[in-house]
């Protein structure tokens, strides 16, 4: 860390203090008697032999825990992960990845609009404006993505339309080699987006992913016309095709201006944030997530309770940390590269999220 500058290395050294008492606070909540969940509570009698409530004071101190596994978000009961003073909240459930076989689930209170609320804030009143319409272009359904965009859209003061767009079907289109098929229900959803860009609606921002936003680009230009002429100002992204390389290419082809800025995330983490991607740094993208709600490490691949150097290639390793979700180390099926923090968000970052290696070959992209 000595390349930090004073200033931004006490904003690091501040943000790890928050985080650490954050850490405290979310353990003391999941595995107290009086609010802890049933999973939390009967994993800390049953499955390890130390008491997270006297010994998690501090981040670093989740390494106790061993790794998380993924197969226990898979099938119910969901209410096991409700901690008690939700228990009779309004609940909702979410699914996460599970392109095949039984979906990984979050049951969800209010953790959904708490992120993108956050993320609201992070996003420009000139690109986005305030009490302008978006447009959602992506997966409906189980995903929490389509309610998420549109409670951002009303956090912002405007109204969210959306397509219907079901990733499952072209997860199955694309394993059957029926490109055809494929071609016609992409079509299908892009025919939904001109339709509703068409009718004087007022819509100004969208989320879509890279994939649909290159479609729709073409979609457009055999109409003659470009994003900035159907009214768009700002662009929210996501998805491991998100390279600098496409960045790069749908930047000079297709936004004719138009501000894009990638995003990194799912269900369990909320949204990572990019810094800001220029031609000058190659395109180059780099996340962040939303620390101290999550945290993600870039990890070395044969021990997972060790960051790789800066600059270094590793798995991607993320924690999440609210009141109504503990997950520590859970390990997601992306690598990358270990970032350094920066004065806006001044904790790691990763760079060059793509399918982890190992199990890259089994990961069909789909839509994303």
């Amino acid at each position: 860390m000595s390349q930090l500058s004073p200033e931004l290395q006490a904003k690091v050294s501040a943000a790890r203090e928050r985080l650490d008492a954050h850490t405290y606070e979310t353990v003391q909540w999941h595995f107290h008697p009086s609010t802890g969940c049933p999973f939390w509570l009967d994993y800390a009698k049953t499955q390890i032999k130390f008491d997270p409530l006297k010994e998690i004071k501090k981040y670093d101190d989740l390494k106790k825990f061993p790794e998380f596994q993924d197969e226990w978000l898979r099938g119910g009961p969901v209410r096991r992960w409700v901690p008690q003073p939700l228990a009779d909240k309004p609940l909702y459930v979410f699914e996460t990845g599970g392109t095949t076989g039984v979906p990984k689930s979050r049951v969800s209170h209010d953790d959904w609009r708490t992120d993108y609320s956050n993320f609201s804030e992070t996003l420009s009143d000139d690109h986005f404006p305030r009490g302008a319409n978006w447009l959602m272009l992506g997966p409906s359904g189980p995903r929490r993505l389509r309610l998420a965009v549109e409670h951002l859209a009303q956090v912002r003061g405007g109204i969210c339309f959306c397509v219907d767009l079901d990733p499952r079907w072209v997860i199955k289109l694309i394993k059957k080699g029926w490109m055809e098929h494929l071609e016609e229900y992409k079509k299908h959803c892009i025919d939904q987006a001109l339709t509703i860009l068409g009718a004087n609606h007022n819509i100004q921002c969208m989320f879509t992913t890279p994939k649909l936003l290159e479609s729709l680009c073409q979609a457009l230009e055999k109409q003659g016309k470009t994003l900035k002429d159907v009214g768009m100002k700002g662009i929210f992204s996501g998805g491991t095709e998100f390279t600098p390389q496409w960045t790069r290419f749908v930047t000079e082809e297709y936004l004719d201006g138009v501000f894009m800025t990638p995003t990194y995330g799912n269900t369990l983490m909320g949204l990572a944030c990019s810094k800001p991607v220029t031609p000058a740094d190659g395109y180059k993208i780099s996340y962040y997530a939303p620390q101290p709600r999550a945290v993600t490490e870039v990890v070395e691949f044969n021990d997972y309770n060790s960051t790789v150097g800066y600059g270094k290639t590793g798995r991607v390793k993320l924690t999440t940390l609210t009141k109504e979700l503990f997950v520590p180390g859970f390990m997601e099926r992306d690598e990358g590269e270990r970032e350094m923090p920066f004065d806006k968000y001044p904790w790691d970052g990763v760079s060059g999220v793509r399918p982890f290696h190992e199990l890259a070959e089994a990961t069909t992209v789909g839509v994303y």
